[in-house]
Formats: structure tokens, C-alpha cells, sequence
């Protein structure tokens, strides 16, 4: 079996991290020629090269991305078991990894995760975002604890996880002063014809909103559509079309935009999934998280 010299996989790390050899150089205190001696060592042993050269830079390859990933992972964890060591046994904070679905809305995302930084003793949170399909596969892998998520895993999944039903909302359109004065009367069908932002067509809102469009014979003119939610609302902000959102969090929708609610879509409900990888919650922040979300913030 071979032997992963940890030594050359943290002069790796520091290079991708600094940009070029000569920083990691001066960083490390070693010269640049033992530090590319070394790494063409450690390229040896996996048998793939780490960096490509393009121009003056150095580039990592598709194989140094991923060795790359995983040297931050030890390394981080490293510095994390010092901190515990100087805190003294028992007192290590609790770590919480979040997988955040770039579908739900941000204002969304923070008030769900807010408990998890109020528990005692105090838990640190890690969040990411991305596309569902992709941190399916982290939480597959035990990269992550938890995913937030509008929609949940379906049936035929070839993966261990578990959907715990947060709660759901209605679905409210925002829009400008002068728009919501001209299109604020006899909703939903006024917005036959009116200019709305939408989500993109990969999303379950933008599905469902299709759908009660279909079904009340309303066709708006759609002036553009967005897949990042907080992009939507940006754009909204200009006033130049409607655009639909979580009535969870009207208010601050209104203040932070600058918009008016023109009205609430009867039939449409938007539903919010905390996805983990075991039935039964353990970890407190993650109880935490869906105890708050049913018993207050879903009420």
C-alpha cells in the first residue's frame, strides 16, 4: 500500500493556496527548487500530475483539484484538533457541515439555520451552496451533515437519506410601487399580460407557477428568468417587472427591496426539507434546526 507523505501534500496545499511556488517559498522558508522537488514526488506517487502550466501561472489539473479538496479537508481538521488540545478535554466546540440548495431563498436559509448558533454549548456552523444533485453526493460521502432544500429525495434515490418536513409557505408576488398601483387590482388575474421575473425552469417553484398559470389560463409576459433566488429579488428591486417569493419572509422582502406585495397565490406551497443521512436526529444543532422551523418558524 502506498505511503501518503504528508509532508509534500502540505507543500502542495500551500502552493494552490498561495498562487506559485516562490510565495509558498517564502511562507514555508524553503528554497523553490525543494519545494518542486517534492511535489513531483508526491505527482509520482499518485501518478497524475497536479499542475499545468499556462503562461506565468501555475494551473491545477483536474486531479490536483481534487487532491486539493481533500488536503484542505486534513489540514483544516488539523488545525481544528490543536485548537481542541488547547481548549482541554471536553471543551472541543461542536462542527456543523450545511448543504444549502441554491433554490432557497436566502432570507430562507438564515432564519432555518439561526437556532444551530444559539444552542449551548455553542456549535460552529459550515455552510455551502450548490446545486441538490451535487451535495447529494457530499452527504452521500459524509462531506456534509445536513442539506436545506425545497424539495426532498426521491423514492428511488440510490443513497442512505432521510427527509424531515421543516414546513411549508405560501407564495406571494412583489413588485414595485407603480407597477403594484397598475397591476394591484383582480389578482392573479391581472398578471395576464403583466412583465414578471421568474425562477429558471429547473426549479419546483417555477414548475408549480407554470402549472397555476396553465390551469387559470394566465399568460404573463416573463422578462426574464433566474435561477439564484437573491438574483430574482435584485432584480425585482428595479421595478420593472413582478416576481414571486416565500410569503415567509414578506417583510423583509418589502424593506430590503423596496417592493409592495400585490398578492398570494391560493394552491401553491413551497416546502422546506432538512436532508440527512441517518432517520433519527442526533447532532443538537440539527435538532435544533427542525425544532425551531415547526414549532415557530413555520407556525
Amino acid at each position: 500500500m502506498p505511503f501518503l507523505n504528508y509532508h509534500h501534500l502540505m507543500y502542495f496545499w500551500t502552493v494552490a493556496r498561495e498562487g506559485g511556488v516562490a510565495r509558498a517559498a517564502e511562507k514555508l522558508h524553503l528554497s523553490s527548487p525543494t519545494i518542486s522537488a517534492q511535489i513531483h514526488e508526491l505527482e509520482d506517487m499518485l501518478g497524475d500530475r497536479l499542475f499545468e502550466r499556462r503562461g506565468r501561472s501555475l494551473v491545477l489539473t483536474e486531479m490536483g483539484q481534487l487532491v486539493y479538496k481533500y488536503a484542505d479537508d486534513i489540514f483544516t481538521l488539523g488545525r481544528e484538533l490543536l485548537d481542541a488540545v488547547k481548549l482541554g478535554p471536553g471543551t472541543r466546540p461542536a462542527k456543523l457541515t450545511v448543504g444549502v440548495s441554491d433554490a432557497v431563498p436566502k432570507h430562507v436559509s438564515v432564519a432555518l439555520l439561526e437556532p444551530a448558533l444559539q444552542i449551548e454549548p455553542s456549535c460552529t456552523i459550515i455552510a455551502y451552496e450548490d446545486k441538490i444533485d451535487r451535495l447529494l453526493a457530499e452527504l452521500a460521502t459524509y462531506r456534509i451533515d445536513l442539506i436545506l432544500s425545497d424539495i426532498p429525495v426521491g423514492a428511488g434515490a440510490q443513497l442512505r437519506a432521510y427527509n424531515h418536513l421543516l414546513g411549508e409557505s405560501g407564495i406571494t408576488f412583489f413588485g414595485g410601487k407603480n407597477l403594484v398601483a397598475k397591476y394591484g387590482k383582480n389578482f392573479p388575474q391581472c398578471l395576464d399580460g403583466a412583465p414578471v421575473f421568474l425562477p429558471t425552469r429547473n426549479t419546483s417553484l417555477r414548475r408549480s407557477l407554470d402549472q397555476f398559470f396553465d390551469t387559470n389560463n394566465i399568460h404573463p409576459r416573463v422578462l426574464g428568468e433566474f435561477e439564484d433566488s437573491a438574483l430574482l429579488k435584485q432584480f425585482g428591486q428595479t421595478g420593472r417587472a413582478l416576481f414571486p417569493a416565500s410569503a415567509l419572509v414578506e417583510e423583509e422582502i418589502c424593506r430590503q427591496n423596496n417592493v409592495k406585495p400585490i398578492g398570494h397565490l391560493e394552491g401553491i406551497r413551497e416546502r422546506f426539507y432538512a436532508i440527512s443521512p441517518e432517520r433519527k436526529l442526533k447532532h443538537p444543532a440539527v435538532v435544533a434546526i427542525c425544532t425551531v422551523a415547526r414549532r415557530e418558524f413555520f407556525k
